[in-house]
């Protein structure tokens, strides 16, 4: 793993840390492009987890867990993160499966990532 993708991946694992109360335990990203399209495994709570074992919690869960995190990354990317990059940050999708524990997460930047 190039030291670019291990500092990407400890970013993202410390802020969903932060605001979740637990980071992904693995992440696998590859750089295409301009996109870095990252794989994250392990990132429910217990208490998440409780939650989703009914319909409307499993569906407040997934809303949380996909629209908190691209809330927050649109009102800021991390710190460092486009200068990492070495390019502006200007689109995050993401979406999570809850029974399954996995997450996807898809940041498009203005500009080819060199690695």
């Amino acid at each position: 793993m190039s030291k670019k993708i291990h500092e990407f991946n400890d970013m993202i694992r410390k802020l969903r840390k932060e605001v979740f109360g637990k980071g992904p335990e693995r992440i696998h990203t590859v750089f295409v492009e301009n996109m870095a399209v990252s794989t994250l495994y392990g990132n429910i709570t217990p208490t998440e987890k409780f939650i989703a074992s009914t319909p409307e919690g499993l569906k407040m869960v997934h809303a949380a867990r996909t629209t908190m995190i691209q809330d927050l990354y649109v009102q800021s990317p991390p710190e460092g993160m486009e200068e990492l990059m070495g390019s502006k940050l200007l689109h995050l999708f993401s979406d999570i499966k809850i029974e399954e524990d996995f997450a996807i997460s898809v940041f498009v930047f203005e500009k080819n990532i060199s690695v």
